[in-house]
């Protein structure tokens, strides 16, 4: 992953970001994978991110963990 200060979020940054919630998305069940839950994935990719996560794994890793179970 790139070194980037938290709070900046430029393209390129962005569609990093993008690539990490695709693969986070792959590794829940295909049940869980609606709307509102990849949503709250990528509200928690972006929220950790800002706050200086910087490792694709961690990311990954704590996305699923929110993905885990679907969104209401």
């Amino acid at each position: 992953m790139i070194n980037q200060p938290p709070g900046k979020f430029d393209p390129d940054y962005v569609a990093t970001l993008r690539k990490i919630l695709d693969i986070a998305v792959e590794n829940i069940a295909v049940e869980n994978r609606t709307p509102a839950t990849k949503a709250k994935m990528a509200q928690v990719i972006v929220q950790e991110a800002a706050g200086g996560v910087t490792d694709a794994s961690d990311l990954v890793s704590r996305a699923v963990r929110v993905g885990e179970t679907r969104a209401a």
